[in-house]
C-alpha cells in the first residue's frame, strides 16, 4: 500500500466520481417516496396500536438513514453534477434529519481533511482523548468525558439530543453557516406545526421521536465504527498522511446486503474519504474493480467488540479501554 503513488490513486478515484442522473433521481424515488408513505403510516398507526407503530418508525428511520446519506453526498457535491441541485437536495434532505445542510457541509468538510490526525481533532468527529490527555484533565472533563463516551449516551441519549437540539444552536462564525441554521429551524417550526396540527400532536410527535430515536442512533453508529476500530490510524499533523488516513483510519465496514442498501454503502468507508466525490452508488464497483481497495472488512459482529474503546493510547498506537489508565497510573507510580 505504501507504494502506491498519488498519481496513482487519484486517477482510480476520479474514474468513479461521475454522477449518474438517472441513478441519483431514482435513488431519491427509491427513497423518499417509502419514507414519507412509512411516515404516514406510522402516524396512522398509533391508532391502533403502539406495537404496531414501533416497527413501522423502524422501517421508517431506515429510510431517513437512506436519505441521510443522499443529503451526506449532496454536502460532498457527488449527487448531481450541478452544484445547485445538490444544494437544494440537500437543504430538503437534511429537515428530514433535522439537520442544517450548509452548516453541517462545512463541518463535514473539515472531517475529512483531519480524520486521523491527532492534532486536528474536535470538529466533525466522535471526540477521543489521548491517554495523556485524559489524565493530565480536570475531574469534571473526565467525569464529562467518560459519560460522552458510555455506549448508553453516545448511541441512545445522544444522537436525538444533537440532531433535536443541538443541530438548532447556530456555530459562532461563518455568516451563511449561521443563517442555514435559523432557516432551517423556521421550516422545521412551520412542518412541526402544520403535521402536529393536521394529524394530531400525539401521532405527529410519537412518530417523529421514534424515527429520529432510531435513525440518528443508527447513524451514530455507523459513524462511530467507522472511525474508532481496533488498528485505526491516527498520528500526530507532522507526521500524518492523507492516503493512509483515508485506507486506515476509515473502515470497511462489511454489512449484509440489506443494510447496505439502507446505509448507502457508506460501509465502503475507506474508499469514500480517499475519493469523497464518488456518488454512494458507485462505491461497491470501485471495491470491486480495485484490489487496492480491499482491505480487511470490519463485520457486523466483530464491530460490536467496538464499544470497548474508550481512549486512544498513542505511546502504543492503538485504542484502547478504561483499563489502560490504571495500567498507566502503575507505571508512573513505578517510575
Amino acid at each position: 500500500m505504501d507504494t502506491i503513488t498519488k498519481t496513482t490513486w487519484q486517477k482510480v478515484v476520479a474514474s468513479y466520481s461521475r454522477p449518474d442522473l438517472r441513478r441519483s433521481i431514482w435513488q431519491l424515488i427509491n427513497t423518499l417516496i417509502p419514507f414519507f408513505a412509512l411516515f404516514y403510516l406510522s402516524m396512522r398507526s398509533v391508532n391502533v396500536s403502539l406495537w404496531l407503530t414501533l416497527p413501522i418508525s423502524i422501517l421508517t428511520a431506515g429510510f431517513m438513514v437512506r436519505a441521510f446519506i443522499i443529503f451526506h453526498d449532496c454536502g460532498h457535491g457527488s449527487f448531481f453534477k450541478s452544484q445547485r441541485a445538490n444544494d437544494l437536495t440537500g437543504i430538503v434532505t437534511g429537515i428530514l434529519a433535522f439537520t442544517p445542510y450548509y452548516r453541517w457541509k462545512h463541518e463535514h468538510a473539515i472531517h475529512h481533511a483531519t480524520s486521523g490526525d491527532l492534532d486536528r481533532r474536535g470538529i466533525g468527529d466522535v471526540y477521543t482523548m489521548t491517554v495523556e490527555e485524559y489524565l493530565a484533565a480536570p475531574w469534571w472533563k473526565r467525569f464529562g468525558y467518560r459519560v460522552m463516551r458510555n455506549p448508553f449516551a453516545l448511541l441512545l441519549i445522544g444522537p436525538t439530543l444533537v440532531f433535536v437540539i443541538g443541530e438548532r444552536i447556530p456555530p459562532a462564525k461563518g455568516r451563511r453557516e449561521i443563517a442555514n441554521v435559523w432557516w432551517t429551524n423556521l421550516a422545521l417550526a412551520v412542518i412541526v406545526t402544520v403535521m402536529g396540527s393536521t394529524f394530531g400532536w400525539k401521532n405527529y410527535l410519537l412518530t417523529q421521536l421514534l424515527v429520529l430515536f432510531f435513525g440518528t442512533g443508527a447513524g451514530v453508529w455507523l459513524f462511530y465504527v467507522q472511525h474508532n476500530y481496533e488498528g485505526v490510524y491516527w498520528e500526530r499533523h507532522s507526521q500524518w498522511d492523507y492516503f493512509k488516513a483515508s485506507m486506515q483510519g476509515s473502515s470497511f465496514y462489511k454489512l449484509p446486503a440489506l443494510l447496505q442498501w439502507f446505509t448507502g454503502n457508506i460501509g465502503f468507508h475507506h474508499i469514500h474519504h480517499l475519493g469523497s466525490k464518488i456518488p454512494n452508488y458507485n462505491l461497491p464497483r470501485a471495491y470491486k474493480e480495485n484490489p487496492i481497495f480491499h482491505v480487511k472488512p470490519l463485520t457486523l459482529l466483530a464491530s460490536l467488540k467496538c464499544l470497548k474503546w474508550r481512549v486512544y493510547d498513542e505511546a502504543n498506537r492503538r485504542l484502547a479501554g478504561w483499563d489502560v489508565l490504571k495500567q498507566v497510573r502503575r507505571e508512573k507510580m513505578t517510575v
